[in-house]
């Protein structure tokens, strides 16, 4: 069977706290991709949800809301074995050409911040806060309002579940300078995903151009291929490559995302290590498909044939 990596919009995050529970803020860097991390195995999450650095996982895996609809609920699971409480916040984040979610002040082409509509001015969501006991789940429910004036197209926003830890937190860690002053580190975990706001008809055209054998990091190899998007909405879908007479693919990556922002990102797609390596060798015929997950479940949004180089 092919290995199947998801790479669904849910981003892990780790925030910073005093003793005082203050946030400090995003650590840069915190969200490099859209890839979530694995849920904790003794506790089985609801179907469809996503997990993050914690114990919470939400679901589903990202909410569009058409201007027809206005409303839209998101559930949060705690997956711990004790009771805990998380802070429900909006927040804006840029995509960049590498498939990273930044807070604008981290991105380094102010192009880029231009370009993203942001959903948060027309979004109210109740609770605020949330408080639950191991392994239940609460939904927290997020309203649209869309002023008449507001031009058609795609906006977006980021919801966000971060875990506020209790008062005397074994995972504290003390630093005492040399004044002998100690300051109470406290992490603070959570898991983001996104939340679109479409107004009137939008319109996405697709590419995939550019296929090439990368390593990756523990030398395994891996496609890479860019994934190009037109039109006034994202892209969302799951990539597979084919190898003609082979009943599996050599490679699928699932809920690839180019937001509006970008005109197109590189994608690394991790070969099954069972493929043989003659099926995607130099010279080899190779099928790319780019299926929707979105808008029209199923539907080809690109597809493209390549020659190994």
């Amino acid at each position: 069977m092919p290995r199947i990596f998801r790479a669904a919009p849910a981003i892990p995050l780790l925030l910073l706290a005093t003793s005082a529970s203050a946030q400090l803020g995003a650590l840069q860097g915190a969200a490099p991709s859209e890839t979530p991390l694995p849920a904790t195995p003794h506790v089985a999450a609801p179907a469809g949800s996503v997990g993050g650095m914690g114990d919470i996982n939400l679901y589903p895996k990202r909410v569009v809301i058409s201007d027809r609809e206005r409303t839209a609920s998101i559930g949060l699971y705690n997956r711990a074995a004790s009771t805990g409480d998380y802070d429900i916040t909006l927040t804006e984040l840029v995509m960049t050409p590498d498939g990273r979610l930044l807070a604008p002040a981290a991105v380094a082409e102010p192009a880029l911040v231009s370009r993203l509509r942001s959903a948060l001015p027309l979004l109210k969501w109740s609770p605020h806060r949330v408080t639950l006991p191991a392994n239940e789940a609460q939904m927290v429910r997020v309203m649209v309002r869309i002023p008449p004036e507001l031009p058609p197209g795609e906006y977006r926003a980021h919801f966000n579940a971060i875990a506020v830890p209790p008062p005397t937190d074994e995972i504290a860690v003390e630093q005492t300078g040399p004044d002998g002053v100690g300051v109470r580190i406290v992490p603070r975990f959570g898991i983001s995903i996104p939340v679109i706001v479409r107004v009137g008809e939008t319109t996405l055209t697709a590419g995939l151009a550019g296929l090439q054998i990368a390593r990756q990091a523990d030398g395994s190899p891996a496609f890479t291929v860019r994934v190009s998007r037109e039109g006034t909405r994202s892209a969302f879908g799951d990539i597979a490559v084919t190898a003609p007479g082979l009943k599996k693919p050599l490679a699928e990556i699932r809920g690839v995302g180019v937001y509006t922002e970008i005109a197109e990102r590189t994608v690394q797609i991790p070969i099954d290590p069972k493929a043989d390596p003659a099926a995607y060798a130099r010279g080899a015929k190779l099928t790319i498909t780019y299926t929707d997950d979105d808008a029209t479940p199923g539907k080809v949004l690109a597809r493209q044939d390549f020659t190994v180089p």
